[in-house]
């Protein structure tokens, strides 16, 4: 398993995100808040982390929901994966969204999200008259479920 360096600032106190277990992709964030913040049924907010980062060139930070959360409390992130990239130096905040019925308090410290260091390619555009034919062709959603 390739690893790079990341240089990071962590101005929340709290630990850096780590890897829980040796195969895990993501690494647990946490909120810095000053004051507990509630979001009501289907409100959203940006909640901040006190972590700024500077990737390598040709990698992007993912920050994605935590299952449990999402499971149990219907917490999720409102631009899932969203993304950090590499030219990025400001603090990074998470838009958190509660689908739940019921209102759900996130205080300082608090494990909101996970993040995942990617590597990308860039696109480089070829246009042309026509595509290569597949089997599937132009079969739209849910086309390959049916039978």
């Amino acid at each position: 398993m390739e690893r790079i360096k990341v240089k990071i600032i962590n101005k929340s106190g709290h630990d850096l995100p780590t890897y829980e277990t040796p195969s895990a992709a993501g690494m647990d964030v946490r909120a810095f808040l000053k004051e507990p913040v509630t979001l009501q049924s289907l409100e959203r907010a940006l909640i901040p982390t006190g972590l700024y980062m500077q990737l390598p060139h040709g990698y992007e930070c993912q920050m994605r929901p935590r299952s449990g959360l999402a499971l149990k409390h219907g917490i999720s992130l409102v631009n899932t994966p969203g993304t950090v990239d590499s030219d990025y130096r400001g603090e990074i905040g998470v838009i958190v969204i509660n689908l739940s019925k019921e209102p759900f308090i996130i205080n300082d410290g608090d494990r909101i999200c996970q993040m995942v260091i990617k590597e990308y390619v860039r696109a480089e555009w070829e246009t042309v008259e026509r595509l290569d034919e597949t089997k599937r062709g132009e079969g739209a959603f849910g086309h390959t479920g049916v039978e």
